[in-house]
């Protein structure tokens, strides 16, 4: 994807991504060994009140599913998360993906930042996290002839 894709106002829906209960606790084994992230029954007196996946498994997710649409040659250049309702077993999670900026860089001319807000959401459409991202992401090449890079054309 080019920075020539992007059109602020665009929407995009990513597919979907089953999470278990057992990618719950594995992550949370791996990465965020809190009580309501490991079991059932310890997630049971915390206050998620059952089995919860932990955020940075959400953001996993997220990202996984992001990069997997496309936006895979891109920089990240800052991020914000929220995590308004915890995810679930069982939840098939997606991404609702908007464009909400589109500029080119001031000093580098072969790129621009593209500003993306989505929320993953589940089946429900319950949003189980919240992100907006700064990406840079570069131009379609230009064509060269003779040497010469043809200017006001970015190879469409």
């Amino acid at each position: 994807m080019w920075l020539e894709d992007f059109h602020v106002g665009d929407h995009l829906r990513s597919p979907e991504i089953l999470v278990t209960a057992e990618e719950i606790v594995t992550f949370a084994r791996a990465y965020d060994p809190q009580p309501g992230h490991l079991s059932q029954e310890q997630a049971l007196a915390t206050p998620f009140k059952g089995l919860a996946a932990s955020g940075w498994h959400t953001a996993a997710i997220s990202m996984r599913l992001f990069v997997d649409m496309g936006f895979s040659e891109m920089v990240g250049a800052g991020v914000t998360l929220d995590w308004p309702t915890p995810t679930r077993p069982g939840d098939r999670l997606h991404l609702e993906i908007r464009v909400t900026e589109v500029r080119e860089s001031r000093t580098k001319p072969d790129r621009g930042i593209v500003v993306v807000e989505y929320d993953t959401q589940n089946q429900d459409g319950e949003c189980r996290q919240r992100t907006s991202t700064r990406i840079m992401v570069w131009h379609k090449p230009r064509p060269v002839i003779g040497g010469v890079v043809l200017s006001g054309s970015r190879g469409e």
